[in-house]
């Protein structure tokens, strides 16, 4: 089984020593992705966070020549309980009718005080085209 990684160039992929998303045979797992420049965009909007985490998780998978049809599992951290119906809406309108096995977990918080969501995204490009 071969395995390949994709890194972005974050500084915390460098100082961690981790990749954005690795494809392990046709399994694919994208990394914690929090929404672009932590949110800062979307200050305190669990929806928009969450919306732009799933985007841009769901563009890691592009190297390896899949995308969101191919997910097959999401987990979504989030910071406070009374986001999970903001953030399952974001999910629900990505992935209405992939219907990917989903987790949200209430975590203590995260690195940057501004996110709100964080989500991890697996998938298997076997199921590709």
């Amino acid at each position: 089984m071969s395995i390949e990684r994709v890194r972005s160039g974050s500084p915390w992929q460098e100082s961690i020593g981790s990749a954005r998303a690795v494809a392990a045979g046709d399994l694919v797992l994208v990394a914690g992705t929090l929404p672009p420049a932590a949110g800062a965009a979307a200050v305190g909007d669990p929806y928009e966070q969450a919306r732009s985490a799933l985007t841009e998780a769901v563009a890691a998978l592009e190297p390896f020549g899949i995308g969101a049809a191919s997910v097959i599992r999401t987990r979504m951290y989030i910071s406070h309980a009374r986001d999970a119906e903001e953030v399952g809406r974001a999910h629900q309108e990505l992935f209405a009718d992939i219907r990917p096995v989903t987790t949200v977990v209430v975590v203590a918080g995260f690195t940057d005080s501004r996110v709100l969501v964080q989500v991890e995204l697996e998938a298997y490009r076997g199921a590709a085209p």
